[in-house]
């Protein structure tokens, strides 16, 4: 395991716009910060035949944890992860009430059975209803929704009005690893410039695991690109004293089973917080 001081990687770092981030905080001050290469996390993807990275953040600690920093700073299409974003300008635009606004269903055949349903904003979060959530974006429109994406420092998303509802599936925005960190880290962390109602609605709806151990918060992702599957898992978990956040994103060709692929966006994950000792 190799640990590498701050002084070497000031610009390792990508911020939303120049792909640079300062090494200060909001009192100028020099953040320490500390990049721990873990060959463990690889040995892990391989056993699922794919590839990618795993992304690691010890908030407490402020140290981050990666098979490969350099793939970790690369962009991709968010995918479903962007529902955490899109529900948090849904809020916060009035487009929908809370968690447990209904979503109607038009009648017309969808990509997965379950999504043929009338679902409230929180089973369609957790569903990853698609088409639910390009109603929602349709409904936010180009202009509240570029000025919120642009208030919050998501990514680099490109959106007009001929991909306003597909943007984050197809095209040429994007994410890292580091960024999806960082955004989860401004949520909750409350730093986010959006209402504390929208922040606890948005966390009760994010939490997917709450067990004596820990409280789980999760969103995966999945794009097709080129014939290439890319596949995502983010989110952040807590114990007693201490949080940790992940983004794994994950590779593989268009032959690759399916199913498999999108079991090892989490396996992946999962393991690899086991293998630093966080969980049994």
């Amino acid at each position: 395991m190799k640990i590498f001081p701050f002084l070497a990687i000031v610009i390792l770092f990508l911020s939303c716009s120049e792909g640079k981030r300062s090494a200060t905080n909001k009192k100028n001050e020099s953040i320490i910060t500390m990049l721990v290469v873990k060959p463990e996390f690889q040995l892990i993807i391989d056993s699922c035949q794919v590839e990618g990275s795993v992304l690691i953040y010890d908030l407490n600690k402020d140290v981050y944890y990666s098979n490969n920093f350099e793939r970790a700073k690369m962009g991709h299409l968010p995918a479903s992860t962007f529902k955490i974003a899109n529900s948090i300008i849904a809020l916060e635009a009035g487009v929908v009430k809370n968690d447990s606004t209904l979503l109607k269903w038009d009648g017309k055949k969808r990509w997965m059975k379950k999504w043929e349903q009338d679902l409230i904003l929180r089973d369609a979060f957790h569903f990853s209803c698609v088409p639910c959530y390009q109603d929602i974006a349709r409904s936010i429109g180009v202009k509240r929704m570029n000025a919120y994406l642009t208030k919050m420092k998501y990514g680099s998303m490109k959106v007009d009005t001929s991909n306003l509802d597909m943007f984050w599936l197809e095209g040429d925005s994007r994410i890292t690893q580091f960024q999806q960190i960082d955004f989860l880290k401004s949520f909750y962390r409350s730093e986010l410039p959006i209402s504390e109602r929208t922040e606890k609605i948005m966390k009760r709806m994010f939490l997917a695991d709450d067990s004596d151990q820990y409280k789980l918060s999760e969103k995966t992702g999945l794009s097709n690109t080129n014939g290439i599957y890319n596949g995502w898992y983010v989110g952040y978990i807590e114990f007693k004293s201490a949080t940790y956040f992940f983004a794994t994103n994950i590779e593989a060709p268009k032959d690759f089973d399916f199913n498999r692929f999108v079991a090892c966006r989490k396996e992946i994950t999962m393991k690899a917080i086991k293998q630093m000792g966080l969980i049994k």
